[in-house]
């Protein structure tokens, strides 16, 4: 009983990091254009794909140079989405276009890969050894999937604090309006900053590819719970995401044990479902006022 329960919080805690990850991706790109990018988890699919295609059955060194190319490739991809998403919000952000265009991106991914590769389930082969811990046996990608989601947390808090382009993205997060009376490149920064969210999600899918679902329809799982793992902690909080995203992978590997895989989705919904009802802003989110 006791090893079960330690495999369900270990591995849920190592799912719930991909989804804390996909969070702060959603994070960096709400903040400097205040919307949603639903795409983000059929690209975090593609770095599995190219996982797959690249990187399988390679030594360490060219794995380490593949998983560079597939980060950059996927960052790219994504600052092309962006701006094909943000070219009808030229002159409002609040408008609505963006959420079709993003779930339409994120349809046409699963369609292409779909018709490319069928409907199978691709296996990849870890760089990283398995390795125990109190004498359960877990892979070494549930490991990197932690390291990641570290790496990534660290990583935005030292950009946006500590460099000129990241204290103008957070600058957008305060007011569109005085972002650009101050003279940034407003349409720029917002790009920069779905290029990064596309590099955070390429590379992590690519680091867990031999631990997750490499198929064209395990895009929704992803971007779903990486939403719910948004919420949880607070939109805009990368510090929450560490709780929200651990929090619904554990709730998740439970209702697997317990329940049944089918409806792990069910129960992250059932998540945020509560959330949303005794604490709307997150575990740690702040409210704030909407000016109308």
């Amino acid at each position: 009983m006791l090893s079960e329960i330690l495999i369900i919080v270990i591995r849920g805690i190592a799912i719930g990091s991909i989804f804390a990850t996909i969070a702060m991706s959603f994070n960096i790109v709400h903040g400097a254009t205040n919307i949603f990018n639903f795409a983000q988890g059929n690209m975090f699919i593609l770095g599995g794909f190219a996982a797959y295609f690249l990187a399988n059955q390679v030594g360490l060194g060219q794995w380490s140079l593949m998983l560079l190319l597939t980060g950059l490739g996927i960052a790219a991809v994504v600052a092309l989405q962006g701006y094909i998403t943000l070219l009808p919000l030229r002159s409002s952000v609040e408008q609505d276009s963006w959420l079709i265009s993003t779930v339409s991106v994120s349809v046409i991914v699963a369609a292409l890969l779909m018709i490319t590769q069928g409907p199978f389930a691709y296996s990849v082969q870890s760089v990283v050894p398995s390795f125990r811990i109190l004498g359960t046996r877990t892979p070494g990608a549930y490991a990197l999937a932690i390291v990641a989601m570290v790496f990534w947390f660290f990583a935005l808090r030292f950009f946006l604090r500590r460099t000129f382009v990241g204290l103008a993205i957070s600058a957008l997060s305060q007011d569109f309006d005085a972002a650009r009376a101050a003279g940034l490149p407003v349409r720029r920064l917002q790009l920069i900053a779905f290029a990064i969210s596309g590099l955070m999600v390429g590379t992590v899918g690519f680091l867990v590819a031999p631990v997750i679902s490499v198929s064209p329809d395990a895009g929704l799982k992803y971007v779903l719970n990486g939403f719910v793992a948004a919420v949880v902690g607070g939109i805009g909080s990368n510090a929450g995401t560490l709780i929200g995203g651990p929090l619904v992978g554990v709730v998740a590997m439970l209702t697997a044990y317990k329940v049944g895989g089918a409806y792990q989705d069910l129960a992250s919904l059932l998540v945020l479902v509560l959330i949303l009802m005794f604490r709307p802003q997150g575990l740690f989110g702040r409210v704030g006022a909407r000016r109308v």
